[in-house]
């Protein structure tokens, strides 16, 4: 979350470390919050340690997406439309995506305006809905720059009302409206009309609570383990981990660290407990250069995620001297006892909590 925590230092006289010990994290941590990545937790945290209010810490940016699907858009039947939700909540296509998905895409940018603005559609549309389209909401979008780093957007549900007056005035005799946007009108309304009906069966049954306690529940047990924050770096693989590896593979010490990095992850974190790596790929993702600015073990907590990986990294190694220092045997042996753990979170859709 972008913010002024650094600004904030400033002004008070605070450096960097001084604030770690304050709020009882470490300095490279402090430093990624500081660069963008802070929560909300942590910065209650340091808005309190500084004694300001948190909404002096943030970043007034107007609207902009913060969450997107340029690269993967909305689709409903043959329609692809980009889409995002603003950091107000809202959910909104841009106007562009809109004519795209009418079959409009080969007209000029102020084509929406003119169309939803003509008497066929005017006539045939809900009161209320034609001002908010004659007033677009501008936002930027993640990642655009220069003149094209705003994007003017309509609320998402407007598009369904658009589609229905298009459909309204195209079976009505007297209007004109072109055939084309009639049909794509159509397809869209379809889509959106199977989409909704999966969600109302959902809510109808509480299965979306379902699903939606499923996840909070796996993020309460994830929390157990992983930290929000990296954790300072402390030595937690021994000598003797990386000396049964180099045995087993017949490998010396100059070893690649990024082949060792794949080994590390097929035999520790894929196993020993579920979800547990693909949550801590998502707190520590790639770099630009490909590498990860902490390691995997400075998000495990102290309470039971090291304990947990000091008690698997323990297993590892009785099973190499019991496998005589073969690989395949064990792989054999880790495979029985510790077979790789699911690591998909669409996989807790259907599982029962009790």
């Amino acid at each position: 979350m972008e913010n002024k925590i650094k600004e904030v230092l400033k002004e008070k006289g605070i450096s960097q470390k001084e604030l770690a010990n304050m709020v009882g994290m470490s300095i490279p941590g402090i430093s990624n919050a500081i660069n963008g990545s802070a929560t909300k937790e942590t910065l209650k945290k340091v808005a309190d340690a500084l004694k300001v209010d948190v909404s002096e810490l943030l970043i007034n940016e107007g609207l902009y997406a913060k969450y997107s699907a340029d690269k993967t858009p909305l689709k409903l039947g043959k329609v692809e439309l980009p889409c995002y939700v603003l950091n107000n909540g809202m959910r909104v296509f841009s106007g562009r995506g809109i004519q795209k998905a009418l079959g409009a895409d080969n007209n000029s940018g102020t084509w929406l305006s003119k169309f939803v603005n003509s008497k066929s559609i005017t006539w045939n549309m809900k009161p209320g809905v034609l001002q908010q389209f004659n007033e677009p909401i501008q936002f930027k979008r993640n990642g655009a720059g220069g003149s094209q780093s705003m994007t003017y957007g309509y609320e998402a549900t407007l598009l369904i009302d658009l589609c229905s007056a298009i459909i309204d005035a195209y079976e009505t005799p007297g209007f004109e409206v072109n055939e084309i946007y009639y049909r794509e009108a159509n397809i869209i309304l379809r889509a959106v009309a199977k989409t909704g009906i999966i969600a109302l069966v959902d809510e109808a049954t509480g299965y979306d609570k379902a699903k939606e306690r499923s996840k909070t529940e796996l993020q309460d047990w994830l929390a157990k383990y992983i930290n929000a924050e990296a954790d300072k770096w402390v030595k937690m693989f021994p000598d003797q981990f990386f000396e049964d590896i180099n045995k087993m593979r017949g490998w010396s010490w100059d070893c690649k660290p990024r082949y060792m990095g794949k080994i590390i992850n097929d035999i520790v974190y894929e196993r020993i407990a579920p979800f547990i790596l693909e949550e801590l790929r998502k707190k520590n993702p790639k770099l630009e250069n490909g590498n990860r600015r902490y390691k995997f073990h400075q998000f495990l907590t102290s309470e039971e995620g090291k304990p947990l990986l000091k008690q698997h990294l323990a297993i590892l190694h009785s099973f190499a001297m019991a496998a005589n220092y073969k690989w395949a045997s064990f792989m054999s042996m880790l495979d029985r006892a510790h077979p790789k753990q699911y690591q998909e979170l669409a996989l807790f859709d259907d599982f029962d909590f009790e």
